[in-house]
């Protein structure tokens, strides 16, 4: 929004000026119930090193009333525009600064979003500041580096609850006094307010160490909710972590709040992590769900220490924030000792590397260290570079420092820098001290430059089968156009895997791995595997320890095209899904071959997050990588096969219900639909099969989109479900259905309008776009380029972002659309970070063009 952006050199002249002692927040949400807008006091201590200096606070809100520094007041029309208010005329040393304004309650998800469950008809509400929306709440300066104790005093309706970050105070007359924080940054501040149901325990750690435990959600949900199960990941994560950092948990308390409409997967505040609360599950789940929210809970644990406790200095340094996250928090669960998840890896270079592998071949790829100039910059940095690749780099750099070696970097950099902030060469210096390892050519090639490499196995062999000579060689495929950087040769610590069919089982068993540093050259010599006989399979980066493109030789592709399925650790199979994915996707291998692959191989897949992955990956490859004509026939396999996988799977697994899912998303003829609506109606049944509230749901979006169902039969589910979560699966089912006025419906209450909330308006989006209505949705290519700029420039970021993303035409993969995004990108003079959204998506059309030109 205008005038809202913050560069990072005016963030550094602010910190070279002030150091900031103390906030003290008064917020009257008394009205909360009714929503507009509410009164927030702000009171601000801090330090300026010069006498007579300027600098600024930032503030988002409709009215100021007061501006009181050192005890003058200012005029608000000449100190306040757009989100800043002036201070001129520091004192050397102690300021204070009063700032009283109303701010107005949110439905985007952005600083105190407010939302009416339709159950109780009950207000809820809860924060989410980061990167900068802290100042929509109070007068803030919101940079990270500018750490301060925060003291919160909440009026609030009757009856209702008031957490934050300090432990929750008895009220006095419907007022909530909290005590001080200790010195954290703005960001991971947090209110969450309303009338929650809650369920307390406690984490008992060593020498007497107790840490009060609460977890929260709508009382609407309260019956879903499975604390026991909450509370048990969160244990096991407090004992991995604190032996594993040698530092206590750092806050006085640690709650877990489910929350409605979040944006995010969840938000590491300290003390009180928001959490989206559709992992509080209404329905039956597959295991996999389960361990992603675990993976989610023990990711926010892990930044109390990485990201709260030490915090980034500036966001350039999101990657390692974010990157540390998720490498322990997977760590945790493959290596804990009561892990249900001990294959973690498994759903990693599953899901995690091919979301980066995906975003580093995109023209906005970006070394994973990035050059963030402002807040524009940071705000679409939440992508698979930040997150996925810098986590696959950590784990690279774990190999080639050891485990323990890493950890006790760490442990040192806990100590060091404890309630302060940090930059790259601080951790990396401890992690040099503690390996004996020079990082600095290590910490260029990984982290300074982008693009990924590709790895491939040549060997020679005698007429016996003996390998003569092993190379591994190494390419750095050109960037894509549009990016900056140059193609970059890498070290990579690898494991190479020898694998043999065991005649007995009847599996693939590993029968030899070395592991080996691959220097930053084409080609690295193995001699350690010269003279061993040669394997049925040859895996390179075998344990998955490296970030690169893996190919397989023309033997081993074979032997794995007709065995996949046939490895006995689930490891090794998804690293070769991932390869026949990433070659699809590359146009390499076709996606008819792709379809063949998964369908011979899929039935013997155990790993139920493999096979959910394998069901979205072949609908995608066969919505957008199949040539035009074979299209029809490829979903007729597929369909046909995800029905027959639903009446030979187990009666009540996870495999049943992922293959319904996978079955509903894509039933095409007549007895498929007739069947759904049999289901649905309860006239058949299948052995062991739920159709509970979400799979209902399923049944009855995939009908509103092929036109067996419309409005009378979505108020009818909607009658049955009358939730926020029905809410919004109504939406997406009225949004999905198959005539022109359904479609000019759900786009002008996206585009043309700006009242829904973030979570209806995602869902509306979901809906339109039909895989299998493109002539119906072509109209809207143009209507798209005619209004994304302004949408852009009129609305928050969560909510732009939504629309630039969820309403490009991907789904018109035509030269014609290369050509309209290339005079839009032209034309219109889009800032950097809308640009780079589009171009993202242009790419997506490229590519599957290249695959579609493959298939055919």
């Amino acid at each position: 929004m205008p005038g809202t952006n913050l560069t990072r050199e005016e963030a550094q002249q602010r910190a070279k000026l002030l150091e900031v002692e103390s906030y003290e927040i008064d917020l009257d949400l008394s009205g909360a119930q009714e929503g507009g807008t509410y009164r927030s006091v702000t009171s601000v201590r801090f330090e300026s090193a010069e006498a007579g200096a300027h600098t600024f606070i930032d503030l988002v809100a409709p009215a100021v009333h007061e501006v009181v520094l050192n005890g003058h007041s200012l005029d608000v029309a000449s100190v306040f525009r757009d989100s800043r208010i002036e201070l001129k005329h520091l004192e050397a040393g102690p300021n204070e600064l009063r700032v009283v304004a109303d701010c107005a309650y949110t439905n985007t998800g952005e600083g105190l979003h407010r939302f009416v469950d339709p159950v109780d008809q009950q207000a809820y509400l809860y924060t989410q500041f980061e990167v900068p929306d802290a100042r929509r709440v109070f007068a803030s300066f919101e940079q990270p580096d500018l750490k301060a104790t925060f003291q919160f005093t909440v009026k609030a309706p009757t009856g209702w609850t008031v957490i934050s970050n300090s432990p929750t105070p008895e009220p006095k007359d419907d007022v909530w006094h909290f005590e001080p924080t200790p010195r954290i940054s703005t960001y991971i501040t947090a209110l969450i307010v309303g009338p929650y149901h809650s369920v307390h325990s406690s984490y008992e750690g060593a020498n007497g160490q107790s840490v009060p435990l609460g977890i929260y959600c709508r009382p609407s949900l309260a019956e879903f909710l499975d604390s026991d199960a909450i509370f048990e990941v969160t244990r096991q994560g407090f004992d991995w972590f604190q032996e594993k950092f040698d530092y206590a948990y750092p806050f006085a308390k640690y709650d877990q709040l489910f929350v409605p409409e979040f944006n995010a997967g969840a938000m590491e505040n300290a003390g009180a992590v928001t959490i989206r609360d559709q992992y509080v599950f209404r329905s039956k789940v597959t295991d996999a769900a389960y361990e992603v929210r675990a993976e989610t809970i023990l990711h926010e644990l892990a930044h109390m220490w990485f990201g709260d406790l030490v915090t980034m200095e500036w966001w350039n340094d999101l990657w390692l924030n974010e990157s540390f996250a998720t490498y322990t928090s997977i760590a945790c669960q493959a290596y804990s000792p009561d892990s249900r998840w001990p294959h973690s890896w498994t759903t990693f270079a599953n899901s995690m590397k091919t979301w980066a592998y995906r975003q580093d071949q995109l023209p906005s790829t970006h070394p994973i260290m990035a050059e963030i100039r402002d807040l524009d910059d940071v705000l679409v940095n939440f992508d698979g570079i930040t997150y996925a690749k810098g986590a696959s780099v950590l784990k690279q750099l774990v190999a080639y420092v050891g485990m323990d070696e890493f950890f006790q970097g760490v442990q040192a950099y806990f100590k060091r820098h404890a309630y302060g902030n940090t930059r790259l060469s601080d951790l990396l210096g401890a992690l040099e001290e503690t390996s004996g390892r020079d990082l600095t050519a290590w910490a260029k090639a990984w982290l300074q430059t982008a693009g990924i490499n590709v790895l491939r196995p040549e060997i020679e062999t005698d007429a016996n089968g003996v390998i003569t000579s092993f190379a591994v060689r190494q390419e750095a495929p050109a960037l894509p156009a549009g990016a900056k950087g140059e193609p970059t040769l890498r070290p990579h610590r690898i494991a190479i895997g020898f694998y043999e069919l065991d005649d007995d089982s009847g599996k693939l068993l590993r029968a030899d791995r070395v592991e080996l540093d691959v220097t930053a050259t084409e080609l690295t010599q193995v001699p350690q595997l010269a003279g061993k006989r040669r394997p049925a399979v040859i895996l390179l980066n075998d344990d998955d320890l490296s970030y690169a493109k893996v190919r397989l030789d023309e033997e081993s592709l074979a032997f794995v095209t007709e065995h996949l399925g046939d490895f006995e650790s689930s490891l090794p199979r998804a690293l070769c899904w991932a390869s026949a994915w990433d070659m699809t996707r590359d146009a390499e291998l076709p996606t008819s071959a792709y379809l063949e692959l998964v369908l011979s191989g899929i039935g013997k897949e155990t790993d139920i997050g493999v096979v959910q992955s394998l069901h979205r990956q072949v609908k995608l490859a066969i919505d957008l990588y199949a040539a035009p004509v074979g299209r029809d026939g490829a979903l007729a396999s597929w369909t046909e096969a995800t029905l027959a996988h639903l009446r030979a799977a187990e009666a009540g697994s996870d495999h049943q219900l992922a293959w319904a899912r996978a079955f509903a998303a894509t039933a095409r003829t007549p007895e498929q639909l007739d069947l759904l609506e049999a289901l649905l109606e309860g006239t058949q049944t299948v052995e062991g099969l739920a159709v509970d509230t979400e799979l209902r749901w399923a049944f009855v979006e995939r009908l509103a989109a092929v036109g067996r169902y419309d409005e009378p039969e979505i108020a009818a589910e909607y009658e049955r479900d009358r939730t926020a979560a029905g809410e919004r699966h109504a939406a997406t089912a009225r949004a999905a259905r198959p005539t022109a006025e359904a479609k000019a419906e759900a786009w002008a209450s996206v585009v043309e309008s700006d009242k829904l909330p973030n979570a209806i308006q995602e869902a509306v989006i979901g809906g339109f776009v039909q895989t299998d209505q493109r002539d119906l949705l072509a109209p809207y290519t143009e209507k798209f380029f005619a209004a994304v700029k302004g949408v852009w420039e009129s609305r928050s970021h969560e909510m732009a972002q939504q629309v630039a993303i969820g309403l490009y035409p991907a789904i018109q993969v035509s030269g014609s659309t290369l050509d309209a995004t290339d005079t839009w990108l032209t034309a219109a003079e889009p800032n950097a970070a809308l640009r780079r959204l589009v171009s993202e998506s242009r790419a997506g059309v490229e590519r599957a063009l290249r695959a579609q030109e493959a298939d055919a």
